[in-house]
């Protein structure tokens, strides 16, 4: 079995379920009392966030690179950035490190694919819906279309992230408005839904769309047992 590094803490809330899917993942698998073998660097996101906040991506790259490295030296056979934000500094984080980064799209990306689906809608925060750093490598390098929600909901679902869910209040309120906006996005065209921020599955599951959900924290915790037990 390789170990995995888990590069977390954005936020912890979303690392808990990453360490405990991927045990729980491990398990099933091998059965009996086997456990993932795991190092983690759960880094204080309110350094991060003030770096996001302020558009210091090339400082928030150093950080999580140095962070890498430690994992690196623990034993990490490869890691996993346990955010889907913080992959616009993946680039920087593989460069500092000779071990792999299982990127977070591409379990997603095969997880659609392996659904016949051509259009997606994206949620997550301001720069992942924003920015083209996630929906690029989507687009171009797994021909999947991308959709965003407009500009109101784009800051509802970023504000409910950062205020609430990565902070481990889960409300009502939120639930019903993540619903209309994933709606919306089923009414433009999406086929299925990203949610593209870790958190997100803590408030919204599938019985709450009426299109399929890729949960990208379950998605990338599979990928990284399947690569940790069978190399791939």
């Amino acid at each position: 079995m390789k170990t995995i590094g888990l590069l977390g803490g954005m936020s912890w809330e979303s690392t808990l379920t990453y360490y405990r899917r991927i045990n729980e993942l491990v398990r099933q698998r091998l059965g009996g009392l086997h456990s993932a073998r795991i190092v983690l660097n759960s880094v204080d996101f309110a350094d991060i966030e003030e770096l996001q906040r302020c558009g210091q991506w090339d400082a928030a790259g150093s950080l999580l690179a140095a962070a890498a490295l430690t994992l690196e030296a623990a034993g990490a056979d490869f890691l996993l950035l346990c955010t889907n934000t913080m992959h616009k500094v993946a680039p920087a984080i593989e460069a500092a490190v000779s071990i792999p980064l299982l990127h977070i799209a591409e379990p997603t990306a095969a997880a659609i694919r392996q659904a016949d689906l051509s259009t997606v809608g994206l949620l997550g925060t301001r720069f992942t819906m924003e920015q083209d750093f996630y929906r690029r490598r989507l687009e171009a390098h797994h021909g999947i279309q991308v959709v965003v929600p407009d500009e109101d909901d784009r800051e509802r679902v970023h504000r409910v992230i950062y205020d609430e869910l990565c902070r481990g209040v889960v409300s009502e309120a939120s639930r019903n408005a993540y619903r209309q906006v994933i709606a919306a996005l089923a009414e433009r065209g999406a086929q299925g839904v990203i949610l593209g921020c870790t958190e997100i599955a803590l408030l919204i599951s599938p019985a709450d769309a009426a299109v399929p959900l890729f949960d990208t924290t379950e998605l990338h915790a599979e990928g990284a047992v399947d690569l940790a037990l069978n190399g791939r």
